[in-house]
């Protein structure tokens, strides 16, 4: 029962697949309805191969979806007729199919082992149709094993040029093409005629000669495949280099027992003499000559003149070669080392015509060794700025995304916008002490720890360390947005041993944020909250009191005996009525006075 509902849950899936692309072929149709048939049918070629598995211990009873009645009903629109089959196709033939009916990338893991069985076959006859016509190693009594090696290789030719290589995803004109048909169809291997030409034929008259195999050594495809393979490896050039001297070597021995055959074995001094293993011998023979190492027999034939010559002609030749190629090998890898020291030799240079202090001279020598130590270069931005900017940017997300997108300011903002500010990160190492911002600078930069740790520092001396800053850390970046009118560093930071930073300048930022309005509001928003969050609240002031008016002086008290006088006169005069008022008054006015003071 699990395997029956395996098979039809995997078969529903591929029913709804088929389903989706024929919807979205009909809203295109909707959209565009100039569109022609063609371009709106979907093809279910791609389906008939797929294989589909008949689980054992079904009965044969079970109902099966055939991937042809699904394919009729994709492309017509219309129920399946007859669409329900009591057998499921076999698994080698779907299988088989598959192989027929796909394309191959050359970086397709399947194809690679494909060609490297092909490198094989191709070795076979490069290396061996040499030595079996030089030296007496096919007999008689083993021929057949050659021969049977031989067919062998020639089937795996015939598949490779049969199967795989018609299906090899090729670049023509910008466009990957995978097969053309006609007059113009274009194959990635161009020899392949000359390739499995059947000078065999040649055996009835000739009898088993291995250079009638020739033709064979003519795939270039596989030297290809070499080389691309080469190129993978660190020395690739110096591997290259090596095979090209051993197969002349190879050759060179071969030519030389074919020489000595001829002429007879043991005949002369120069000659092979026959004893112990031929090809040794020969191979011996050849690398004395091809290296001029020296000490050989003189010829005494004008033959064995001839051929020596042309040995030393070749093997100066080769010599030369392999000397340059060692050369260009050596200054290869030695070039980035020599580029740093170039580097750190002029520098020192400069210092010194400039009376550098020799403290400031030697922390530029440690910054040099440590980031040529710790990055393997001196500027990671000479690397990337050859590159186009995708893939600059997918460089850049893969080396710098998972620290940047761990800071707590950049959490929320638009992912692209995040992609366009890795594009414009630098990377800075600081020594351990060296200023990386100082309390009242202009802040142009602001600062990502991508390893090691800072300080923020203060007090007397800059010895009080306020905190400490670690990697995934940012900073700098209140003066950059300039939140508030601040745009001048508001704390000491100072790194604390090695420390590598990521730098984003403020012009870079400003053209980034420009297309992103949304996360420029948010950055200032999240930068306002962080200038606030450490600043203590302000005490309320108290009510301001009105300014107080100076109070008029007070009025002295009449005299008792100024009073007393004045009461008499009142009494004789009659004037009592008009003192009273007066004095009625002037009490009155020095009590209005006191209330104002008070």
């Amino acid at each position: 029962a699990s395997q029956t509902s395996a098979v039809v849950n995997e078969r529903l899936q591929e029913l709804v697949r088929m389903f989706k692309e024929r919807t979205e072929k009909a809203k295109e149709k909707l959209i565009d309805p100039d569109s022609s048939d063609a371009e709106s049918v979907i093809t279910c070629e791609s389906f008939t191969h797929i294989p589909v598995f008949s689980p054992q211990g079904l009965k044969q009873n079970s109902v099966s979806l055939t991937f042809s009645s699904l394919c009729s009903f994709c492309s017509s629109g219309s129920a399946p007729v007859g669409s329900w089959s009591s057998q499921s196709p076999n698994l080698s033939s779907a299988s088989v199919a598959s192989l027929f009916n796909s394309t191959f990338l050359s970086s397709d893991i399947m194809y690679v082992l494909w060609m490297f069985l092909v490198s094989l076959a191709w070795n076979w006859n490069v290396w061996l149709i040499p030595v079996r016509w030089a030296f007496p190693y096919q007999t008689p009594d083993n021929i057949y094993y050659w021969l049977v090696t031989d067919y062998v290789c020639d089937l795996i030719y015939i598949l490779d040029i049969a199967v795989f290589q018609p299906r090899l995803q090729f670049v023509c004109g910008g466009d990957i093409v995978v097969r053309e048909t006609g007059p113009n169809r274009q194959s990635s291997d161009e020899t392949t005629p000359s390739v499995l030409v059947p000078l065999e034929l040649f055996y009835f008259k000739t009898g088993i000669n291995p250079l009638l195999r020739l033709p064979r050594l003519l795939k270039h495809q596989i030297y290809n495949f070499q080389l691309m393979l080469m190129h993978l490896a660190a020395s690739s050039r110096v591997i290259r280099t090596t095979t090209y001297l051993l197969y002349c070597l190879h050759c060179n021995a071969c030519l030389y027992h074919w020489a000595s055959s001829y002429i007879g074995l043991g005949s002369t001094q120069w000659v092979y003499n026959g004893v112990g293993n031929s090809y040794i011998r020969c191979y011996y023979f050849a690398v004395k000559t091809l290296i001029t190492i020296g000490g050989l027999p003189d010829p005494t034939s004008l033959f064995e003149i001839v051929f020596q010559l042309i040995n030393y002609f070749v093997g100066v030749f080769a010599f030369s070669i392999m000397i340059g190629q060692m050369r260009d090998v050596v200054g290869a890898a030695t070039a980035a080392q020599t580029y740093y020291r170039t580097c750190m030799d002029n520098t020192i240079k400069y210092m010194t015509s400039y009376r550098i202090p020799k403290e400031v001279q030697n922390r530029v020598k440690t910054w040099y060794n440590y980031t040529w130590q710790s990055q393997g270069m001196l500027d990671e931005q000479e690397l990337l700025t050859q590159l186009p900017d995708k893939m600059r940017l997918d460089i850049a997300v893969d080396v710098n995304y998972s620290i940047v997108s761990k800071v707590p300011l950049f959490q929320g903002c638009d992912r692209q916008m995040i992609f366009d500010m890795l594009k414009s990160l630098r990377s800075v190492v600081y020594l351990p002490g060296d200023y990386v911002c100082k309390k009242g600078e202009v802040g142009r930069e602001m600062y990502i720890i991508k390893a090691g740790e800072v300080q923020v520092v203060g007090g007397p001396e800059e010895r009080t360390v306020f905190a400490t800053l670690r990697a995934g850390s940012v900073f700098g970046e209140i003066s950059l947005l300039a939140v508030g009118g601040v745009n001048r560093r508001t704390a000491n930071v100072i790194a604390h041993g090695f420390a590598n930073l990521f730098i984003l300048d403020k012009k870079d930022l400003n053209e980034i944020l420009v297309h992103y309005p949304e996360s420029k509001k948010l950055l200032r928003k999240k930068a306002r909250k962080m200038l606030n969050k450490g600043k203590k609240p302000e005490p309320k002031k108290e009510a301001k009191e009105p300014p107080q008016v100076p109070a008029a002086p007070l009025r002295p008290e009449t005299p008792k005996l100024l009073r007393a006088a004045l009461e008499m006169t009142e009494r004789s005069s009659g004037l009592r009525g008009a003192l009273a008022k007066v004095k009625e008054k002037t009490n009155k006015s020095s009590i209005s006075l006191q209330v104002k003071a008070n």
